[in-house]
């Protein structure tokens, strides 16, 4: 029997939806402040292409050229320790 878990493939206020932009993408289902953390989008690992593998949030990024989140490069992360990732940080006020 698999233990219970609080993971969720996607943050609670985010969902997938068709995208304008392509296909599907990310959106917000509540407003969301500057400066929000949205999560890890992908994890290092060198055995795979590119380096990284990419986690649910990443596989539904879509690019705009006006964006409404930056992607950054952390070593660590609060529960899970030294883990080189990219995480998703909201740049401006996002509004569901």
């Amino acid at each position: 029997m698999i233990a219970k878990s609080e993971w969720r493939p996607l943050p609670k206020h985010l969902t997938i939806a068709k995208s304008r932009i392509e296909g599907l993408g990310l959106f917000a289902v509540e407003d969301l402040p500057e400066g929000t953390d949205l999560g890890i989008s992908h994890v290092f690992d060198p055995r795979f292409p590119n380096s990284y593998i990419r986690l649910p949030l990443g596989g539904f990024v879509n690019h705009h050229e006006i964006p409404n989140a930056k992607a950054i490069v952390a070593q660590n992360d609060p529960e899970l320790g030294d883990l080189e990732h990219i995480r998703l940080i909201t740049t401006k006020a996002v509004r569901s």
